[in-house]
């Protein structure tokens, strides 16, 4: 497929996990990709900057503009998850948690409106099912996913009659780097594996590729009636109701 010949695409959170995947599918098929997060991207054209930072996402969507004379793609993907439950957090950390997870897509849409508006663009915001249910010790990180959720269906109503669309995707447990590293470090990471795939329908978790090619439907122009919309994806998992151990 090349869905995105002669389109950009500006990726948050594009060097790693998620994001990366999500890079390399809209190049695949055929995008001129540019990355936003932390540290120098190796793959990608972009930009070392921190999102918690307002101009640092703005100059992100500028420059890729620049460099690129368009923009017709946003992915909303940087992130983080600070385990610690309402009493012990702080209000710097949880100011942090929403400025990366919640201010920073706003930011980045803000920006990005007016080149979107030219390209009749797509917008796809990576949210999570903690913006549906919640793990324990995740009370920032659960506030500002089921904020990018909201945020997904207010700009989609307030810009679809400019022919923008506007989606959001909700992983679940997906093999990232970071999960990945968290299960080797634990006692018996086998053990952890399978525990973790009995709660999925599908009998495992999920991969990056996975999610990158939801991502990679929602932003193409075959999902052109698609808009204001979350989609899970996550093995099953919400959809299945818990039993105690038998």
């Amino acid at each position: 497929m090349n869905r995105f010949a002669e389109k950009v695409a500006l990726v948050t959170g594009g060097r790693s996990g998620i994001g990366k995947a999500i890079a390399h599918r809209l190049q695949q098929e055929g995008a001129r990709v540019f990355t936003a997060q932390r540290g120098n991207d190796p793959h990608f054209e972009g930009y070392a900057c921190d999102l918690a930072d307002a101009e640092s996402c703005q100059l992100a969507v500028e420059e890729t503009v620049l460099r690129a004379g368009r923009l017709d793609v946003l992915i909303n993907n940087a992130g983080m998850m600070q385990e610690s439950n309402i009493e012990n957090l702080s209000l710097d950390d949880w100011k942090r948690n929403l400025d990366v997870n919640l201010t920073a897509p706003f930011l980045m849409i803000k920006h990005a409106l007016p080149s979107l508006r030219k390209t009749q663009g797509s917008i796809v915001n990576i949210g999570s099912i903690e913006g549906l249910g919640s793990n324990p010790g995740h009370a920032a990180y659960c506030a500002s996913k089921a904020g990018v959720h909201a945020l997904t269906r207010a700009v989609a109503i307030d810009h679809g009659h400019e022919g923008i669309r506007c989606n959001a995707v909700a992983p679940g447990w997906i093999e990232t780097e970071l999960n990945i590293d968290f299960i080797e470090s634990l006692g018996d990471p086998e053990s952890f594996k399978r525990k973790i795939g009995d709660i999925h329908p599908v009998g495992r978790t999920g991969t990056p590729e996975e999610v990158a090619a939801l991502v990679a439907f929602l932003a193409a122009e075959e999902s052109s009636f698609i808009t204001g919309q979350v989609y899970t994806i996550d093995g099953g998992r919400m959809a299945k109701l818990s039993l105690p151990p038998m």
